[in-house]
């Protein structure tokens, strides 16, 4: 930096991934008003990116933890859609790579759906393997929505090419040959299940988008089958579909 850069210059400089230590501490003694505003953004962006790096690392201890024990295939599982009153409840199973890295995944519920669109996309190209099923309206009336889920999560897994041990969100499955931890609130404390997560909750989100070219009275690419105002007002004028949950809708 042998000359004093403009402020747009400076700016431009800032929004890059890596900085140099000495143009920092230049920057930090040039006094004009500007410089040190884009200097109090950058360090703010900074303290950000640490903290999300921070609890992605919180986030890889139930993996890190396998991987240090000698296993590859750690399966992440998490299913999506048990409250709406449409649609079906999707499941995912995902394998990541000991050197998988997303910063800012989370729980699916966290994120926007254009992050989710986005995370979707790199666990999609980055996973050893993934698998994602979804279980019915009308299995979900004949077995509850539990054992709905229950199935949904089990046949994700079965369709995997190789699992040594899974993290599953809430619940144990009783019918894995392989060893499994339950973890409450997986997708916010796992990397694999917060994976699982968002690879559930886009597919799912894209068939209720699907269903509502069908149905759109209903509003499900807004509502994804859960039962918002226009969603009720729909089922009083117009009835139900066959994708709707009739033992969901006997206490409404």
């Amino acid at each position: 930096m042998s000359t004093k850069w403009t402020i747009a210059e400076i700016k431009s400089y800032l929004s890059k991934e890596t900085v140099e230590a000495a143009i920092l501490e230049q920057l930090h003694n040039d006094e004009r008003k500007g410089v040190q505003q884009l200097l109090s953004q950058y360090d703010k962006r900074q303290a950000q990116l640490q903290a999300l790096w921070l609890r992605y690392e919180q986030m890889s201890q139930f993996e890190q933890r396998c991987w240090k024990a000698g296993m590859k295939y750690i399966a992440g599982v998490d299913e999506v859609g048990r409250g709406p009153l449409a649609g079906p409840v999707a499941a995912a199973a995902v394998v990541l790579p000991a050197d998988f890295q997303l910063i800012g995944l989370d729980d699916s519920k966290k994120l926007s759906k254009k992050q989710r669109e986005t995370f979707y996309q790199y666990i999609k190209e980055h996973a050893i393997d993934y698998q994602i099923t979804m279980i019915d309206a009308e299995t979900i009336d004949q077995i509850n929505i539990l054992n709905a889920s229950k199935q949904a999560m089990y046949q994700a897994i079965k369709q995997l090419d190789k699992v040594e041990h899974v993290l599953i969100d809430a619940v144990q499955l009783e019918q894995l040959a392989v060893t499994q931890e339950s973890i409450i609130k997986g997708d916010q404390k796992s990397i694999s299940i917060a994976a699982a997560s968002v690879m559930a909750k886009v597919t799912r989100d894209r068939y209720m988008e699907e269903l509502h070219q069908q149905f759109p009275a209903y509003h499900f690419d807004q509502n994804s089958g859960y039962g918002t105002r226009h969603h009720l007002e729909a089922i009083r004028t117009y009835g139900t579909t066959p994708y709707h949950r009739s033992s969901f809708l006997k206490s409404l």
